[in-house]
């Protein structure tokens, strides 16, 4: 039933082809990764006809299993210079599924200054000349949508993806076909914007749900995962009634929460941009917004809120807490409908909240922008769009910007920012973020399960005793979670409920007709790793890159004036299977 649809943007074709061989069983991050290692030159310009930008459904797609429509987008990031697999929800992923779709391959580049969108539907696909071009991903889709319908979905990039800056994102429809739920980090917008690529809409009509080896057990794993979710106080609860943001306060008490470029980790306003704060805002303003939303089909964890304006219209969706934190904490803003205006431009624009946010507080170190300033800010990230030259430097990110204002303390692993948890003060994730192939990414290997939540056990967050393995653990674990297709919030109840695991692999089983067993997860896990690293390695990224920016090892942090204290060599044993050369 699944095939791969092959599109040449120099060419102009578009070519459905059956699954190699190799391929088989793989999906989401796993066939990404793959992908891109085996047809990628790893020393290839990532802006050039040699890259390829991969889309592809999770394993559990097409199926009514609980949160399993994520997408993953994989390519040679222009950001890292590394490999790159960033994934959205909303819902594409699940479109594509249904119409058999595992893999797009997008490869070569139109001419300079033609723009295209890519038609897709049953059976067919086409590429057509975009008359959206130049618009932001609101007008886009709302362009899109009078030509296509409400049925479809849609992928689009803004204008800071047509101008290949390497902060851009790639937005993705929800259900109500809002582009707010994006492929946000490593450039992979801009990479679109390279080949010329504007949009892809999916038109789902006559597709189907994968037809299921025993749909007996996929009902009941499915219910017992279901139920795994619901009967967990963060994804039956917490969430939904708080987003992402429920985090604020909790990494504001633990002292982890990044404040002022890095230079404290706990914030004096962080009350106003919290979770509970976004909860009552909502609740009393009513209207268009929303507690407990759900970016894509079959989610049962609906954290992604929408927030009303104080006349009860939409402003933007709940920001998750890295965007709260990024522009607010850590920027010295503590004001939420700010932080939403903020997030609600980079949905549109197309960026990285994470990696503009830090540009932004980077800026601030720099003098550039005055610190705690959130108009001054917020003008200065609308000049993304505009492409003033300030508006370009930040949507290159944090790592561009330090060069440009010579800030010497800029937060950054392989040239991607630090997203919201000082790793100080939560040193799992400081491993995660110093060793991922992806750059410094926290969804890499989310150690603030066990460091702060006290999910999947515990680990004193201000010790480095048990941090090694605690990362090297998680980086398995999602590297086939982002496989699956399952959203990663599912892995708190992944962690803690002895039932949830066994039920995503009878799922699977259930699906294709495996007989894997939990080991095989693991299995997964190592070899997409072991893929990334080696793609980094034939790239010029070397273990010499794996590690922090050294004023974590020199400065301590406030309140617990702490350093980060994992030696080098010490994170070199993370990916203890790989024999390094």
């Amino acid at each position: 039933m699944f095939r791969f649809l092959r599109v040449n943007m120099a060419a102009k074709t578009c070519v459905f082809e059956d699954i190699p061989q190799e391929y088989a069983g793989l999906g989401g991050r796993a066939l990404t990764s793959t992908i891109v290692a085996r047809e990628v030159d790893p020393t290839c310009t990532p802006l050039g006809p040699h890259n390829k930008l991969v889309f592809a459904p999770g394993l559990l797609g097409a199926t009514n299993s609980p949160n399993g429509n994520r997408i993953s987008v994989g390519c040679k990031s222009p950001l890292t210079e590394g490999i790159k697999e960033s994934n959205a929800g909303g819902q594409p992923g699940g479109h594509l599924a249904r119409l058999g779709i595992l893999a797009i391959i997008v490869e070569d580049m139109a001419k300079e200054g033609e723009w295209w969108q890519l038609e897709i539907g049953q059976n067919s696909a086409r590429l057509v000349p975009s008359p959206v071009a130049g618009c932001n991903n609101f007008a886009a889709v709302e362009k899109l949508v009078e030509t296509y319908g409400k049925e479809c979905s849609y992928i689009t990039i803004g204008r800071a993806g047509e101008y290949r800056l390497t902060a851009a994102s790639i937005a993705c429809t929800d259900r109500e076909l809002r582009p707010m739920r994006h492929a946000g980090r490593g450039g992979v917008g801009a990479v679109m914007g390279s080949k010329g690529l504007k949009a892809i809409i999916i038109n789902p009509d006559g597709g189907q749900n994968h037809p299921l080896v025993d749909e007996a057990g996929f009902r009941d794993a499915a219910k017992r995962f279901a139920k795994a979710l619901a009967g967990h106080p963060i994804t039956g609860k917490g969430l939904a009634e708080y987003g992402t943001a429920v985090l604020v306060n909790i990494l504001h008490e633990a002292g982890g929460l990044p404040t002022a470029n890095f230079t404290v980790g706990q914030f004096d306003k962080h009350e106003g941009v919290s979770g509970e704060t976004l909860n009552a805002l909502t609740k009393e303003r009513g209207g268009e917004g929303a507690v407990a939303h759900g970016c894509m089909s079959g989610c049962v964890i609906r954290c992604s809120g929408i927030l009303a304006d104080k006349k009860g219209k939409f402003q933007s969706k709940w920001p998750e807490y890295e965007t709260l934190w990024s522009f607010g904490p850590h920027c010295g803003i503590g004001e939420l409908d700010k932080v939403s205006r903020f997030d609600y431009l980079c949905d549109d624009f197309g960026v990285d909240t994470i990696d503009v946010g830090v540009a932004v507080g980077v800026a601030m170190a720099g003098g550039g922008i005055p610190y705690g300033d959130a108009d001054a800010a917020l003008k200065a990230v609308e000049g993304i769009s505009e492409g003033t030259p300030l508006g370009r430097v930040l949507g290159c990110g944090a790592a561009t910007t330090g060069r440009v204002f010579g800030v010497r303390r800029v937060p950054c692993v392989k040239g991607q920012s630090l997203p919201a948890y000082d790793p100080r003060a939560v040193k799992g994730v400081g491993v995660t973020y110093a060793t991922t192939p992806m750059g410094a990414d926290h969804t890499a290997g989310y150690a603030v399960t066990a460091n702060i939540l006290n999910c999947g056990g515990k680990v004193d967050p201000l010790k480095k005793d048990g941090q090694i393995e605690l990362s090297r653990n998680l980086q398995i674990a999602t590297a086939s979670v982002d496989s699956v297709g399952l959203c990663l919030f599912t892995a708190f109840a992944i962690l803690d409920v002895p039932d949830a695991l066994p039920a995503v692999v009878d799922m699977l089983n259930a699906k294709f007709g495996w007989k894997l067993t939990g080991d095989d997860v693991v299995t997964l896990g190592q070899r997409i790793l072991s893929t990334e690293i080696d793609f980094n390695r034939r790239a010029g990224i070397t273990q010499a890159a794996d590690h922090l920016p050294d004023f974590f090892e020199d400065e301590a942090l406030p309140p617990h004036n702490t350093t980060f204290d994992i030696s080098r060599d010490e994170l070199k044993t993370v990916f203890n299977w790989i024999e390094e050369k």
